[in-house]
């Protein structure tokens, strides 16, 4: 009767498995993130292209004759677009270049250190990234991404997940503005000056430098608007 009731108990966890896996192998698979986020930026890559190829289209097709009150708003978005980083920008900026701490001839970090201390991190890149805002950035980029006070930055070990694409370091933070008031916030950013003690102990990478004229390109993400309230009567 037990080997009865043991073959009944097999043969449900069997039937149980394969339903599981729909007739799959069931094992430990290892996933390669990198892979993974290489074929997510390949398809925000293709997405993109479909979305301004639309975007062309609908601008075609808009060309035609509208309603003075369509043409009155067209000139409200047209007069916002600068503010809202939806045009390319010049003038005298800061830059900001952060790397990891160096390797070996073999390509090996030093032993006995925890490798996570020798990394630029998305904390130490937040922090450059609000101190340059506090400072009073007029416009921002991010490797070659011109992006806006909401955009997110994000790290997946040390690489760099910015609107879709991944970048390796150094992570480089470009800001026009007043390059004198962005370098003492960051002088006293905490997340900054935690950084520069890692810089110090393990010989990361950190360079600010001012920089006499750069051109920023249009912001072209999605622009989201999140919350709203009414100004006035």
């Amino acid at each position: 009767m037990g080997v009865v009731l043991t073959c009944l108990i097999a043969g449900l966890l069997l039937g149980t498995a394969r339903s599981y896996s729909a007739g799959e192998q069931i094992g430990n698979r290892s996933v390669d993130l990198s892979a993974v986020v290489r074929d997510a930026q390949e398809r925000v890559i293709a997405a993109d292209a479909r979305a301004a190829t639309l975007q062309a289209q609908i601008d075609a097709a808009a060309e035609g004759d509208v309603s003075p009150k369509v043409e009155s708003v067209r000139s409200d978005v047209e007069a916002l677009e600068p503010a809202a980083g939806l045009t390319a920008v010049e003038g005298p900026a800061l830059r900001v270049s952060m790397s990891d701490a160096p390797r070996d001839a073999d390509g090996n970090y030093p032993p006995g250190v925890d490798p996570d201390d020798l990394v630029v991190h998305q904390q130490d890149v937040q922090s450059v990234v609000n101190a340059m805002w506090a400072g009073g950035a007029e416009a921002m980029m991010i490797m070659d991404q011109r992006v806006l006070t909401t955009s997110a930055v994000r790290c997946i070990g040390n690489t760099l997940l910015l609107q879709g694409r991944t970048y390796s370091p150094p992570f480089v933070v470009t800001a026009i503005g007043d390059a004198d008031a962005m370098t003492a916030q960051l002088a006293v950013e905490p997340g900054v000056r935690l950084l520069k003690q890692y810089v110090d102990k393990f010989k990361l990478g950190y360079e600010v430098q001012p920089v006499d004229s750069v051109q920023l390109p249009a912001y072209d993400g999605p622009v989201r608007m999140t919350s709203a309230h009414q100004v006035g009567g």
